[in-house]
């Protein structure tokens, strides 16, 4: 059965993409833009996520959120790794798919805000400025504590088909 529509403005959704290299799972993680993020790096990183639009499937805005932060669509079986609270109270459902994309092909959408502050004049900012791929204990640092949960939720996942095919 499909996940319900959202109808609270504090609901996200995302994709985590993941990719096997030799024995090693990698992350594919995005560093949010703008001013109040350009010097945070350990615990600042994010998936690819944003709001569900009202009467929106969670994993079509999951699709739509990452195409749109990365410029990539990714195709394959999504895996969904339920949902979890952030600190601030948002809602964020997510799923992984296994793909490989470079992230120097990053191509986000923007927002604009008043910067600096009270000055009245209103820039772009990316909402990524950049992408990466990390390791397990690469990702483990730089993800938001409140998304650390996917990773576990991913593995495990993995951990159980591994153990199935065998």
């Amino acid at each position: 059965m499909p996940a319900k529509a959202s109808t609270t403005k504090a609901e996200s959704a995302g994709l985590l993409l993941f990719r096997k290299r030799d024995s090693d799972i990698q992350f594919l993680l995005g560093h949010p833009g703008g001013p109040f993020w350009s010097r945070k790096d350990a615990g600042a990183w994010s998936i690819p996520k944003g709001l569900i639009s009202p009467g929106e499937e969670p994993l079509a805005a999951a699709r739509r959120e990452f195409a749109e932060e990365t410029g990539h669509h990714p195709t394959g079986d999504f895996i969904p790794l339920g949902a979890v609270k952030q600190a601030g109270g948002k809602v964020v459902h997510a799923w992984a798919i296994q793909g490989d994309w470079d992230p120097a092909d990053l191509r986000s959408n923007t927002f604009d805000m008043e910067w600096p502050p009270r000055s009245g004049r209103r820039q772009p900012f990316p909402e990524l400025d950049r992408a990466a791929w990390f390791n397990e204990y690469e990702a483990r640092l730089k993800i938001l504590k409140g998304q650390v949960l996917f990773i576990d939720r991913l593995l495990e996942g993995l951990v159980r088909l591994t153990k199935a095919d065998h």
